[in-house]
């Protein structure tokens, strides 16, 4: 359960770090994603994998009905109903509110290489912000900043689009290179990162 199929390696401990540094909050999914992924819409096949980077899962082989509903109903729909809670709390016409969703990914996937350090998905609804950000971690020297890399916001994502778009919220879809966010080095240097480049996102 500590490969990157079942976990976004990092996540938690940068996500709690910057929460503290910039007094927002966190919120994450106790549950591995191959229980259930809470960024993918519960009724897709995606969202309780069979088979995860060529990987089988055995937990997720030949689930009836009742047992899909029952995972979504205890562990996907309070997530999802939490979240909307804290960004209804917030958001008013005229006042701004930013969602951020915060992902760490694998160096290589399929054998492919992926030479990012950090890449900024963004596509539909407000994408203002999250074209801020990607000029701020742009001036970093030697920063390799993938822009929809290296994944595409697409119809597979669930959390910014159904939380964000309809608001018209500010957000950015954060993917960070797992190996830099593996150790407490590494997750401290990301923090600091990321604060400074959300900062300046947010003040411009």
């Amino acid at each position: 359960m500590s490969r990157h199929i079942a976990l976004d390696i990092g996540v938690a401990e940068l996500g709690r770090a910057i929460s503290r540094r910039l007094d927002t909050v966190f919120l994450s999914q106790a549950y591995s994603r191959l229980v259930v992924d809470c960024n993918r819409d519960p009724w897709s096949h995606e969202a309780i994998p069979q088979t995860s980077d060529g990987t089988p899962v055995p937990g997720n082989q030949s689930l009836s009905s009742r047992e899909r509903t029952l995972r979504i109903g205890e562990i996907h729909e309070p997530y999802h109903a939490r979240l909307a809670e804290e960004v209804a709390r917030r958001w008013r016409p005229g006042k701004r509110v930013v969602l951020v969703a915060l992902h760490s990914f694998t160096p290589v996937l399929g054998g492919i290489e992926r030479p990012w350090d950090v890449g900024i998905l963004h596509a539909g609804g407000n994408e203002s912000f999250s074209r801020r950000l990607l000029g701020a971690f742009a001036r970093e020297p030697g920063l390799r900043v993938g822009d929809n890399q290296p994944y595409l916001m697409d119809r597979t994502d669930y959390s910014v689009p159904r939380h964000a778009f309809g608001r018209t919220l500010d957000y950015a879809e954060i993917e960070i290179r797992q190996d830099h966010v593996a150790d407490k080095a590494g997750q401290r240097h990301w923090a600091e990162l990321l604060c400074m480049a959300l900062e300046e996102a947010w003040r411009q």
